[in-house]
């Protein structure tokens, strides 16, 4: 109340100083009190005047501050813009700093790998970050504001909102069908909600090829235990002649030997996936690893095929290097043409060649004239127990491990597994390993490096090149 006995003293002063003049005026022509009286009310309606102005001017700026400062009028009305200028601009630093906030609240929830979409009392999109965006198939600007279940039909998804039960998360196809989104709804406040939704594709693949794989190690391992319990059962129960028994022995053996690949390949696939890459200054020569390849080829064909190895004892390749572990290099290689022996039928021909090319990437390709594969298979054959033909891949005494392993092999040594094929015109693996880890030997027609050393002795000069 410290303006209000100001502003009473303001006013009567006003009014006393005008009637005083109106006295005086009035006392001239006889009329003193006349003249008193219409002066106190001049100067009461010339106060009200002036103070009508300063609230007039004060209601403009409140009206249209545009950041202009408040009116600086002396007495209440000053007072009151002052005041009211101080508390709008601490108000606006605190819808600044709490604007702020948010921005910076928003922006974490813009950076999660995580889908956030807001939704309001109704289940109308109040807002929500690129992830959820795309999850749900929305346009943040487009679709504020729309009911979420107005555009988005999964009928899974429609039934959790409307069922209201939101203890678990569910999970149906994206937009497009492109993957599987897994939500959960969170309420919070007044009836709003909080959706939270996470691509799970990948999970779900690695979780049904991991089912896939414990499933075909099962089968695989179980078919020849099945035989061989088989055999056991046959020999300990029933009086063979020799010619049978040995036919029992040698078929228990080939099962046994086929459980012996097996595990070996998962142990292969095991230790490549545990341990780390091979080290880039252990380099393996060309020539020896294909020489044991071929060896190997030889004696699993026994003469049924044509095998045609470049043989780098005398192709310009002799002398190349690969950097990496040659015992994983020669399982990859021994993968490949033992693959190309199994599908190519007898008479058919397996082609083995290395080369560099011009940007020193070097490349190993196995090439036959088998069977070949449909187009709709290749994407998979790296896959682990994935057989085109599975009853076929038995029959030749296949794994199903050889392709990943080889996969896998190429990846660790920084290359790629490339494959071609067409049914009836054979097949194509190429191995490609990166120029930093392949050395080239001196081609022919390159002169070797010279060193020329050139000495003085006395007046004699001598001159050495090695």
């Amino acid at each position: 109340m410290g303006w209000l006995f100001p502003r009473l003293l303001a006013t009567v002063l006003s009014v006393l100083l005008a009637a005083t003049v109106g006295w005086l005026i009035g006392a001239v022509w006889q009329w003193p009190v006349i003249g008193a009286l219409t002066g106190a009310v001049a100067g009461a309606f010339a106060y009200s005047l002036i103070d009508a102005l300063r609230v007039q001017r004060f209601m403009h700026w409140l009206r249209h501050q545009g950041g202009e400062p408040a009116p600086r009028d002396a007495g209440f009305w000053g007072e009151v813009g002052y005041r009211v200028e101080r508390s709008l601009r601490s108000l606006e630093r605190q819808v600044d700093t709490e604007q702020n906030r948010l921005e910076q609240f928003l922006s974490a929830i813009e950076a999660s790998p995580n889908g956030v979409v807001l939704l309001d009392e109704n289940d109308q999109i109040v807002w929500c970050n690129s992830v959820g965006a795309d999850h749900f198939g929305l346009d943040p600007q487009r679709d504020r504001m729309q009911a979420i279940t107005n555009l988005v039909r999964a009928p899974i998804f429609v039934a959790y909102m409307q069922a209201g039960v939101f203890d678990e998360a569910v999970s149906f196809p994206g937009p497009g069908a492109r993957g599987t989104v897994s939500v959960l709804i969170r309420p919070y406040g007044d009836g709003m909600k909080l959706v939270l939704s996470q691509d799970i594709t990948e999970r779900e693949r690695n979780d049904s090829m991991r089912r896939g794989f414990v499933a075909n190690v099962s089968h695989e391992i179980r078919t020849p235990l099945t035989v061989l319990s088989g055999f056991i059962e046959t020999m300990s129960s029933l009086q063979l002649s020799e010619v049978e028994r040995r036919r029992v022995i040698e078929l228990m053996a080939q099962q046994a030997q086929r459980m012996l690949l097996l595990v070996g390949d998962l142990l292969t696939l095991a230790q490549l996936e545990g341990s780390p890459r091979p080290a880039a200054d252990r380099w393996v020569p060309v020539q020896p690893l294909l020489k044991q390849v071929h060896s190997s080829a030889e004696a699993l064909s026994a003469g049924r095929h044509t095998l045609l190895f470049s043989d780098p004892s005398i192709s310009e390749g002799g002398g190349d290097l690969i950097a990496g572990a040659e015992q994983e290099l020669h399982s990859a290689v021994s993968n490949l043409v033992n693959n190309a022996i199994r599908y190519t039928p007898t008479g058919g021909v397996v082609q083995v060649s290395w080369s560099i090319r011009g940007d020193g990437v070097g490349e190993l390709e196995v090439r036959d004239s088998g069977i070949g594969i449909a187009r709709e298979h290749l994407p998979r054959l790296t896959e682990r127990f994935y057989r085109v033909d599975g009853s076929r891949s038995r029959d030749t005494g296949g794994t199903g491990l050889g392709l990943s392993i080889v996969k896998h092999v190429a990846q660790r040594h920084g290359g790629e597994l490339e494959i071609r094929s067409e049914p009836g015109k054979g097949s194509s693996f190429k191995l490609t390993f990166p120029a930093a880890r392949v050395r080239a030997a001196a081609r022919p027609g390159e002169l070797p490096q010279t060193t020329v050393a050139l000495t003085h002795s006395g007046e004699d000069a001598h001159v050495a090149i090695s």
